[in-house]
């Protein structure tokens, strides 16, 4: 949904995918082709199991989603040990520095600026990596809340907290079903495909702000 929204109240942007490459899926599948697996097969699993477990939601911890992952992969601890599959995961959450500058040129011009993502305690220490957090006002991670972006109750939680409206909220995501949610719920949306393709979007949208420099 990208019309009739001039000046964005909001702007509520998703980490993997958007913010940064998609550690998760870039990690998950360097981590099969190290052991000699196919990521076809391989990498579906890690995603499966960070819902059924609970990993997303903060229903367990790394240990346990890395054990519950060892176990349906039939991996052992050391040909795969908890540090060296995290780091395989974290090393490829690459910052996109346009991403960030576009964050903090829509906070000096006056918007509200808010994570939304479904991450695990990961988010945490890529923050202390990469200082992530300091570029936005609100961080709403998944694994503290309880509740995720399959759910309509998290956009509520987040517009609530920050004082928004979702007609005057812009959601960045890039998860076509997140999206859809969003849109459903009255969210103007960017679907994030490449960057290019992102910022002719938000021209779109939200002609004032533009690709900022770096």
């Amino acid at each position: 949904m990208l019309d009739g929204l001039c000046r964005p109240e909001t702007i509520f942007f998703d980490f993997g995918g958007v913010l940064a490459e998609e550690g998760f899926r870039e990690g998950l599948t360097a981590i099969a082709r190290s052991l000699g697996r196919d990521p076809v097969e391989f990498v579906p699993v890690a995603y499966e199991l960070a819902w059924g477990t609970g990993y997303v939601l903060g229903g367990c911890d790394e240990a346990g989603f890395w054990r519950a992952f060892r176990e349906a992969t039939d991996i052992d601890a050391a040909a795969a040990s908890d540090a060296w599959l995290s780091d395989m995961v974290l090393s490829r959450f690459t910052p996109r520095p346009l991403m960030f500058a576009l964050a903090d040129a829509a906070r000096s011009a006056g918007m509200r600026t808010a994570i939304l993502s479904d991450q695990t305690e990961w988010l945490g220490r890529l923050d202390a990596r990469h200082d992530v957090f300091s570029h936005f006002d609100k961080v709403f991670n998944s694994y503290h809340y309880g509740v995720s972006k399959r759910d309509a109750a998290f956009f509520e939680l987040a517009l609530d907290a920050m004082g928004s409206r979702a007609e005057a909220s812009l959601f960045i995501d890039d998860a076509p079903r997140n999206v859809e949610l969003a849109a459903s719920l009255g969210f103007h949306t960017i679907l994030y495909r490449d960057e290019a393709g992102f910022f002719r979007d938000l021209a779109a949208v939200c002609p004032t702000l533009g690709a900022p420099r770096v």
